[in-house]
């Protein structure tokens, strides 16, 4: 087991036996008339200092377009949360499941668009070779995971919309935005792993 898998994965637990308020969801926007169950995979890089692979999603794409993501989508038939975490990292950057050690999953996000998302914990060797769709994946990079945990990095903005006050979290690195429904799952996480202590 590697120093980072067994310390994340200690931190996990820790932070999931107690309870957390105020994680962030937009399930008071959610679209009622359809909803789907989603699972996306937070594949944090085993080095020194740990990254976290994230995309872009291409600007065709029907939900989300270009935004910054984890790698997922929605849960089949048949599947759990992790299995299609899996399945979809495989299917956007060609992580092989092998490759792949899952820690757990963590607090569901339920978007404005329907969709209930099932955030996987894992990591994943630092060398990995990416290969990733471009049907699916406009394009991939890494982010530190101590700025990704660091609730002081984040800018915090309310907009109005669907006939309220909602609440957002972004971040720009390296020319990227991430804000949206990854910038919550990070915000989430941060609440439950105690990282900097």
């Amino acid at each position: 087991m590697s120093d980072l898998f067994g310390r994340l994965t200690e931190l996990f637990r820790q932070g999931h036996e107690r309870e957390v308020e105020d994680l962030l969801s937009d399930a008071r926007f959610a679209d009622l008339d359809r909803t789907a169950d989603a699972a996306v995979l937070i594949a944090v890089t085993e080095q020194a200092n740990p990254t976290v692979l994230l995309t872009q999603r291409p600007r065709t794409m029907r939900d989300h377009p270009g935004q910054v993501a984890f790698p997922g989508g929605k849960i089949d038939k048949g599947e759990d949360a992790v299995e299609a975490a899996l399945r979809e990292a495989w299917e956007e950057l060609g992580i092989e499941r092998d490759h792949v050690r899952v820690i757990g999953t963590t607090d569901r996000y339920q978007t404005g668009t329907g969709f209930d998302i099932t955030p996987v914990l894992a990591t994943v060797p630092a060398d990995l070779a990416i290969r990733p769709d471009p049907r699916e994946v406009e394009s991939w990079f890494e982010a530190p995971l101590d700025h990704l945990l660091d609730r002081q990095r984040w800018n915090e903005n309310e907009v109005f919309w669907k006939g309220a006050m909602r609440r957002y979290y972004e971040m720009d690195h390296e020319g990227y935005r991430i804000w949206g429904v990854t910038a919550a799952i990070c915000i989430n996480l941060s609440r439950r792993l105690a990282w900097f202590d």
